[in-house]
């Protein structure tokens, strides 16, 4: 295990958001075991790791979804303990996952499925605001959401989240199959929310992306941590990327 993962921080039960000793299983398949790591407020987090990792169970397991069922552990969020909620509650108490499918709501337009997300939780950002860093979408508001294209439909996830008054926005897979300019428009995005304050973990196989928009990185090997620390040590660090991140 690297140096790195070995100090887990001595000041978790303070830090804005907090994993401490987490165990998670599908069925009888242990998925995430024991994993510990915060992230400060107002920063980027990249969770890394080779597929089949625990990358995004990490992320179900802190929205609370019902898979995978966390068995032991304690997850902190802004003083509130998520460990003892359910998915609905830690949604309300500012969890915001945008899943790898996106999930648009068919039959909604662009408009009414931002408009969705505040009707059924606290309003965040207002439809004006969202617009205004996705231009995109506000050029789109009434065509249906599940007809847009990819790298829309990220932004429209993403700016869903963002209508709720969210805490710590969750991203799994946030540019799979997008063009690389779309790309640099959504990270120029998460770039912008982060200097509004906003607590970001990002899942993403394309690790050295993650790596030049995140302040921290954790890598994660068959549900183990194995790196935690500053996400440039991971790009300089040439025998890491080659055990861990296979680039």
């Amino acid at each position: 295990m690297n140096a790195s993962a070995a100090s887990a921080s001595t000041n978790s039960a303070q830090a804005y958001f907090s994993c401490q000793d987490i165990h998670s299983y599908y069925g009888e398949s242990y998925i995430v075991q024991g994993i510990s790591f915060d992230v400060p407020e107002g920063e980027i987090l990249a969770l890394l790791g080779r597929n089949g990792a625990g990358k995004s169970s990490t992320l179900r397991t802190i929205a609370r979804l019902d898979d995978p069922s966390l068995q032991r552990g304690e997850i902190w969020l802004a003083g509130e303990p998520l460990h003892k909620m359910k998915s609905h509650e830690a949604s309300v108490h500012g969890v915001g996952l945008v899943p790898e499918d996106r999930r648009i709501i068919p039959g909604l337009t662009v408009e009414e499925n931002i408009k969705l997300a505040q009707i059924v939780e606290p309003k965040g950002w207002s439809i004006n605001q969202i617009y205004e860093l996705f231009p995109r979408l506000g050029e789109r508001r009434k065509q249906e959401g599940i007809t847009l294209s990819g790298g829309e439909q990220q932004m429209l996830a993403i700016g869903r989240a963002l209508a709720r008054d969210i805490k710590l926005l969750l991203l799994d897979e946030p540019y799979e199959g997008l063009a690389p300019v779309i790309v640099q428009e959504i990270e120029k995005t998460l770039q912008y929310i982060r200097s509004e304050g906003m607590t970001t973990i990002i899942v993403e196989q394309n690790a050295v992306a993650a790596l030049k928009l995140a302040d921290k990185a954790v890598i994660l090997d068959t549900g183990e941590l194995v790196y935690q620390g500053d996400a440039k040590e991971v790009l300089e660090n040439e025998q890491l990327r080659h055990d861990y991140l296979a680039i």
